[in-house]
């Protein structure tokens, strides 16, 4: 009796389901796509298994698309370590800009032509959305995080930080005023990813951003996951109890701390905070990214998780390509793993190159004209509803006529994007 029962001891019970919540904090050890690819190694350390796949036939005759930060090629230079150091110190935007080969940019294209290519993933960041005028979070000087002095909260996360929120919602609101959707219009590598697509090959679009260009430029929800939630619906922050998303964008505009009728809390969009559990959603990585055959990871400084980590729960034999101003996460390695791309440099003008190679560009544009001109009402009724002579009432999307700073800003960018079209337009008819 005593031997069964001190075996029947030994048997430790399976712990609970951790919960997925939204982090600053990087984890260190990847997490395989699919169990069967993986084994464990010396030390117990996680080994990758070969697979046998048709693509590193074509990956052996690709160079790579870029070099990592920080590389070094004679005897005696400063250390990888080193410079990785002093960059990290001193920001991205004061080290020297490198000149980046383009041939795996174009061995990409060359896979997508040539149909290996069909079920394609995207990880997207607030990179993408630059163009339109939205500021990032981390570029120094111009970043978010960099602007927040105003709302004098302990350090720049605190402002979507639950605990803080719960404490004193105040300066997110403030900020909320201007980061609701309405006051910006997609660009043209929101409408690359429309094109991936309308060609049949978009497995999924992955982003961390909450302005939702993504689904105004026409990306199907299905074909989305919006991993940081979205001011397209609203919740009370405490008891989940949902509350109407007009209403709260209202109370949120005139200053005032929409609440829960039913426990009185602060309710806010659902917008995921760090501390947040992450959307359901978010969970259809566990069967998208074991299908991909094609990875593109654009416009994210791959910093939070655990979002970040997806990038490498691809098989071992998936192509990534990463589009991006600098090199980020498995791509800072010295050198690249096999079949890892970059085209470093500007965001837009390195998808304007990718489309030209893929001979998409033509249809990208068409398709950004159709899609603006059948916006274009909307946005003249927009706009001559917020500026029109009464002040002090309510247009259709819920801001006020009256409001100032954020509305205000909204309407410079307007017109700066359609000089922007506009001229743009008249080069190409030229």
């Amino acid at each position: 009796m005593n031997r069964s029962r001190s075996s029947r001891d030994k048997k430790v019970s399976q712990p609970p389901v951790a919960r997925i919540t939204r982090s600053s904090r990087a984890n260190k050890r990847p997490i395989p796509a699919d169990p069967l690819e993986s084994e464990q190694g010396p030390y117990g350390k996680i080994r990758r298994k070969q697979t046998d796949s048709a693509l590193p036939q074509d990956l052996g005759l690709m160079s790579v698309g870029g070099t990592s930060k920080g590389k070094t090629s004679k005897a005696g230079s400063v250390p990888v370590q080193l410079c990785q150091s002093i960059s990290d110190q001193i920001g991205p935007s004061s080290v020297p800009a490198k000149s980046f080969s383009r041939d795996g940019l174009a061995s990409v294209a060359r896979l997508v032509r040539l149909g290996r290519c069909k079920n394609v993933l995207v990880v997207a960041g607030a990179g993408i959305s630059t163009p339109s005028g939205i500021p990032d979070f981390r570029t120094p000087g111009t970043g978010l995080y960099a602007n927040l002095e105003k709302y004098n909260i302990p350090y720049p996360e605190a402002i979507f930080n639950i605990d803080y929120f719960s404490n004193d919602p105040q300066p997110f609101f403030s900020l909320a005023k201007a980061l609701y959707p309405g006051c910006h219009r997609p660009n043209y590598i929101h409408y690359f990813l429309r094109m991936l697509h309308h060609k049949g090959l978009l497995l999924r679009l992955y982003t961390q951003n909450i302005d939702g260009l993504e689904k105004l430029c026409g990306i199907p929800d299905e074909k989305l996951v919006e991993a940081h939630g979205s001011f397209a619906t609203a919740s009370c922050h405490l008891c989940y109890t949902p509350y109407p998303a007009e209403e709260a964008k209202v109370a949120i505009m005139n200053d005032n701390i929409p609440t829960c009728s039913f426990c009185a809390a602060a309710v806010k969009p659902d917008v995921v905070f760090f501390g947040e559990d992450l959307p359901q959603k978010y969970f259809l990585h566990t069967k998208d990214f074991p299908k991909a055959d094609l990875l593109i990871v654009m416009g994210t400084s791959l910093k939070i998780e655990p979002f970040a980590s997806l990038v490498n729960t691809v098989r071992s034999s998936v192509p990534r390509l990463l589009l991006n101003r600098h090199a980020v996460g498995p791509f800072e390695k010295v050198p690249l793993q096999r079949g890892d791309h970059m085209e470093l440099g500007d965001l837009a003008e390195s998808v304007r190159r990718f489309a030209e190679l893929l001979g998409w560009n033509g249809e990208i544009e068409e398709l950004m004209r159709t899609q603006e001109t059948s916006s274009a009402p909307e946005m003249l009724t927009s706009n001559w509803t917020n500026n029109g002579p009464s002040s002090g009432t309510e247009d259709t999307s819920g801001t006020s006529r009256s409001r100032t700073g954020a509305q205000g800003s909204c309407s410079e960018d307007n017109d700066s994007e359609t000089e922007s079209r506009s001229s743009a337009s008249s080069k190409a008819s030229k």
